[in-house]
């Protein structure tokens, strides 16, 4: 049986174990994220102007991860402006010292540029774009992608842009819809290269990796993390009391 497990592939065996033990959480009734939250009150109350497009349990992550932010002179860009009311939301939520950056392949977009709110136009797989986006914007704390929603985006976008984000950054990528996702495996590819004894420093800069349903977080450290193990004390369960 034990050499039978270890045969299965590590993501379907989590898949089995998920949809096997779906219908057996005890919850309580009633939504336990109903905590104020700013973001989802803006959401809430946009009844007119330029539309935003959320999955509602999209606003608890964002507070929960970019609350840090508010007030400071934080610069934040998201991919995929389309209707352009989430740019103004950021713009509110974050305060008056932000600079919000939007990203999008329709030129139109930029109809929605503002006070502190800047769009840049560009194919968010395209490479060279991310190039030309480094240089016109050398500093970053925040990125989130909610652009073409397609893997191999998603993942060239993360790829030029993570190592851009200053320390402390945050980058969420959200709408990781299916099962399997292709993007969500990546990333979990990057969370098991964190476990090894020597990681790089691109590993060590990671803070944490948090997968939620439907959206990938990765936090950046503050300071390079040192791995190292050190042992205190002298006296251990295996050795007789003197």
């Amino acid at each position: 049986m034990g050499d039978a497990i270890k045969t299965i592939e590590p993501c379907a065996r989590g898949m089995r174990f998920a949809a096997a033990a779906r219908s057996t959480g005890k919850l309580p009734a009633g939504d336990i994220s109903d905590a104020p939250n700013p973001l989802r009150d803006y959401f809430e109350t946009n009844n007119e102007g330029p539309g935003i497009f959320k999955w509602v349990h999209y606003f608890e992550i964002y507070h929960r991860h970019l609350k840090k932010f508010v007030g400071t002179d934080v610069h934040i860009m998201e991919i995929g402006v389309y209707s352009g009311g989430s740019l103004q939301m950021w713009r509110q939520y974050f305060g008056d010292k932000c600079q919000v950056f939007g990203v999008d392949i329709e030129a139109a977009c930029k109809v929605y540029e503002a006070d502190r709110i800047k769009v840049l136009i560009g194919d968010q797989g395209d490479r060279t774009f991310w190039a030309s986006v480094r240089k016109a914007v050398p500093r970053l704390d925040v990125l989130i992608d909610d652009g073409s929603h397609h893997p191999e985006q998603q993942i060239a976008s993360l790829e030029e842009m993570l190592p851009h984000l200053n320390p402390g950054g945050v980058y969420i990528c959200e709408d990781t819809h299916g099962v399997p996702n292709y993007f969500t495996s990546y990333v979990g590819g990057i969370a098991n290269q964190t476990n090894g004894m020597r990681p790089s420093r691109f590993e060590s800069a990671i803070d944490s990796i948090h997968i939620y349903p439907c959206v990938s977080v990765i936090e950046k450290r503050q300071t390079e993390r040192v791995i190292s193990s050190e042992m205190h004390g002298t006296q251990w369960a295996w050795q007789p009391r003197p």
